[in-house]
């Protein structure tokens, strides 16, 4: 099973403010329904109560929290990172993303949960409370890159990158 982060990120790191994008980039939504729909997601709990819609539609939502009391209904819930990959492992499930929040983000990476990066790289700095932390380079390959201009609909010029990880 490949696992992996998906992220939107600024040049200085901020992935978020106050529970919410700080850009507007339309295409970067799309790319992200089109990674992700049909698959399971890892996300914490501030980052699914964000979208304040009871998860996202057409995928298994599973929320890792660390409080046991927590419920939300159509979803699955657990108490690590690890617990949710192994859920989706045990559905034999070929890719699960993760989506954040900036804890679940740096849990992931830095117990080496993660197999590929799928990162839109926002040109721009953004003041935020939510950063993506850094990653250590020489365990991801460059995949591939796709550069996209500033335009009417978005905000900022910005890159989808693709990482992969470097074999064990």
């Amino acid at each position: 099973m490949i696992r992996t982060i998906i992220v939107a990120r600024a040049q200085n790191g901020v992935i978020g403010k106050d529970n919410d994008l700080v850009w507007h980039l339309p295409n970067d939504l799309k790319h992200f329904k089109g990674h992700t729909k049909g698959h399971m997601l890892v996300m914490g709990r501030k980052s699914f109560e964000s979208m304040g819609m009871g998860g996202l539609p057409g995928r298994l939502n599973m929320i890792v929290t660390r409080n046991r009391e927590y419920t939300a209904e159509g979803c699955l819930v657990f108490h690590a990172v690890e617990e949710a990959l192994e859920m989706a492992q045990a559905h034999r499930q070929k890719e699960v993303y993760i989506l954040g929040g900036g804890e679940i983000y740096r849990q992931a990476l830095d117990k080496d949960l993660v197999d590929r990066l799928v990162i839109t790289e926002v040109h721009g700095n953004f003041e935020g409370d939510t950063t993506f932390p850094d990653f250590d380079k020489d365990r991801f390959v460059l995949e591939r890159q796709e550069d996209h201009p500033a335009d009417a609909n978005h905000s900022h010029a910005y890159s989808f990158v693709w990482y992969n990880r470097v074999p064990r």
